[in-house]
């Protein structure tokens, strides 16, 4: 029977030989672990760990699967893990359709095609209409909603999350929230959101874990 969901089989991070985290479990398809610690205390190193970019200078082990696959076994570009940051990293030489399109798989041939499916995705996160406007000049919410749009149509297996909400206002937080959860639970994508936000933590539900000094 094949296994559904992100399993962390005993990940076990360190740094100068002091353990920053150490994590086994599982999170099904639309759920989220939340990882909460202070600025400083490695809580981005799992996801890193997780995506294939851990720095060299931490060591790591325990494995990582994604239903039956074993990513911890995979280089980077072939876990397919959709990353969504504190800035949402557009490219400024391209529209925002251009910007949805580049992450789509390259078997979906033709410009059309492409830009048309880009379109899709940008409504479904309430952009409607605005593929060919230049991504300078959308405001800081709708360029984040870009960032989804982008990470979505590249058909990811999980979605990392490190403190995307964080430079958002607060009600555009909340939208965000809400509209991040629903996507990952309608696409079956099971996700690792790393935050020092209580209220992040709540939007999602699911799993904490803990790390560093906790007040």
């Amino acid at each position: 029977m094949t296994k559904s969901g992100l399993f962390l089989d005993h990940v076990s991070i360190r740094l100068d030989g002091r353990t920053l985290l150490s994590v086994a479990g599982h999170v099904a398809p639309g759920a989220v672990l939340t990882v909460m610690g202070p600025s400083g205390s490695g809580k981005s190193t799992l996801l890193a760990y997780i995506g294939g970019f851990l720095d060299p200078a931490f060591s790591a082990s325990g494995k990582v699967f994604v239903d039956d696959i074993e990513l911890s076994a995979l280089p980077a570009e072939d876990r397919h893990a959709g990353l969504l940051f504190q800035d949402p990293l557009l490219f400024p030489h391209m529209t925002v359709a251009g910007n949805v399109a580049f992450a789509m798989a390259p078997g979906l041939k033709g410009r059309q095609n492409r830009l048309a499916l880009a379109e899709e995705t940008l409504a479904g996160v309430g952009l409607a209409g605005l593929g060919e406007r230049d991504p300078d000049t959308l405001s800081g919410g709708q360029k984040a909603r870009v960032a989804l749009a982008r990470v979505l149509v590249s058909s990811p297996r999980l979605l990392l999350l490190d403190e995307p909400f964080s430079k958002l206002d607060q009600e555009l937080r909340q939208q965000m929230r809400e509209l991040v959860f629903t996507k990952a639970r309608e696409a079956r994508l099971p996700v690792v959101l790393v935050t020092h936000d209580q209220a992040d933590a709540m939007a999602a539900g699911g799993s904490i874990v803990r790390i560093g000094d906790q007040p």
